[in-house]
């Protein structure tokens, strides 16, 4: 049977304005509100509204029917791996929801406080925000559940406030990076069209040794003038094993959906027994994670009807010709991969956005030249997350401000104090620049 030859995408840079209308709003707003000294100034204006807008000068910018540019977009958000990305946020957002309801969030925090020695309060705040971070897939929660508590071990024992706090950061942009079930995570895998397990096991030998790294540097200059009391400590191991579970279930290869589904309910039926919540509870918990993925949620299924809309309309192969000129292999490759989510991160100050606008441009740059799709995942991954670590108007250091701030009455931080401190991040990004130029990484990987 013949098949009807489509017709050939021309490239075509304006296409790519809905895009850039999102950053202009997205980002205008913020440095305005921020220039008028309004907290949280780059959330004001909501991410989802911007991206609508944006959505709307694609549809008037593509031609034809109203109803052909509605299958256009239709064809380009019910896609498969975007559905997959949908359903994973729901659950991933369900089972934090009632992990922490449940108690296992400060249970897990309370483990790693009451194992870490004094002395060693800086490296060991780094070590429990990057196993929290890790297990629960979430930056944003991890600084919430922590930086009260470094702030309080910094003003206790003489520790420097700027240096605690930014060890904290970065432990939970570890745990955002390599975390199985985080967000950024499940957007670089899907895109990219590769297994969660296999680009950790990639981003693990990047990320892990710029751990040790900072680790060692917090040891040296973290160390304590005096011994904090840490105060009560308890904490059940029962309601620490749903995040063990997870997180090695989901080592071991076993589905994200079944190993999500399982934490969900394991987390349930360990609150239930401690008498921890009741049934009713637990419901409203699975309801409440649902609804607190709505941002990201319609973000994505927005973002990717509008991206196969411009793909539509030449931008995809506009991108494509421009970057074909920049790049003359792998490695150029991958700078041009690295380059593009930062630039993103920078605009829109959320490395999951970064990652799904980016992400099937990246797609087809790693085709084109050849470089592994673990490797276009991590370096998605790791790049956002390093641009989202340092820039001040970003969610994680605004949020550790305001967290600092209401701790200790009587002093004034602002994000800016912190990024010279958050010394993992910084030192992600020399290891996996390197990694670019000397892939170390993937010869470790390949000798296994």
């Amino acid at each position: 049977m013949n098949q009807e030859k489509l017709p050939e995408i021309k490239p075509k840079g304006s296409a790519l304005i809905p895009f850039l209308v999102f950053i202009i709003i997205y980002l205008g707003v913020g440095l305005i509100l921020q220039s008028q000294g309004v907290e949280m100034a780059f959330y004001q204006f909501p991410s989802v509204a911007a991206m609508f807008i944006a959505l709307i000068f694609a549809f008037f910018m593509t031609k034809g029917p109203f109803i052909e540019r509605f299958r256009i977009f239709s064809s380009g958000a019910a896609k498969t791996d975007i559905i997959m990305m949908l359903m994973i946020y729901l659950l991933a957002g369900a089972f934090s929801q009632v992990s922490a309801v449940m108690g296992g969030r400060d249970a897990t925090v309370n483990l790693g406080l009451s194992v870490v020695p004094v002395p060693f309060l800086a490296a060991g705040i780094f070590v429990i925000s990057a196993f929290m971070g890790t297990a629960t897939g979430t930056s944003m929660g991890t600084i919430g559940a922590i930086v009260p508590i470094a702030v309080g071990v910094a003003d206790k024992s003489g520790v420097s406030l700027p240096l605690i706090v930014g060890a904290c950061v970065g432990g939970a942009m570890f745990g955002d990076n390599l975390s199985m079930i985080s967000d950024t995570t499940i957007a670089a895998t899907t895109s990219q069209g590769c297994e969660m397990r296999d680009k950790f096991k990639m981003n693990f030998l990047i990320a892990v040794p710029a751990a040790l790294v900072t680790i060692v540097i917090l040891l040296i200059f973290g160390r304590p003038e005096t011994v904090a009391d840490m105060g009560d400590l308890s904490f059940n191991f029962l309601k620490v094993v749903p995040y063990l579970a997870v997180l090695i279930l989901a080592l071991c290869g076993i589905n994200v959906f079944i190993v999500l589904s399982g934490g969900i309910f394991l987390s349930g039926i360990i609150g239930i027994a401690t008498g921890s919540i009741n049934v009713f509870d637990f419901a409203q918990a699975i309801w409440d994670g649902f609804t607190g993925m709505n941002e990201v949620f319609f973000l994505t299924l927005f973002c990717a009807g509008m991206a196969e809309m411009i793909t539509y309309n030449g931008g995809l192969a506009w991108i494509i010709e421009k970057l074909r000129k920049m790049m003359k292999g792998k490695k150029s490759a991958q700078v041009g991969i690295a380059a593009l989510v930062s630039l993103t991160d920078l605009a829109t100050a959320n490395n999951t956005i970064a990652i799904v606008i980016t992400g099937k441009v990246a797609k087809d740059v790693s085709t084109e030249f050849g470089v592994d799709p673990r490797k276009s995942a991590s370096l998605l991954d790791i790049f956002s997350c390093v641009v989202q670590g340092v820039i001040p108007y970003g969610a994680q250091l605004l949020s550790a401000a305001a967290l600092t701030n209401a701790a200790i009455k009587g002093i004034s931080v602002s994000s800016l104090d912190f990024v010279p401190y958050v010394w993992y991040v910084w030192v992600l990004l020399v290891f996996a620049v390197i990694d670019i130029f000397v892939p170390y990484a993937d010869k470790a990987r390949k000798a296994k």
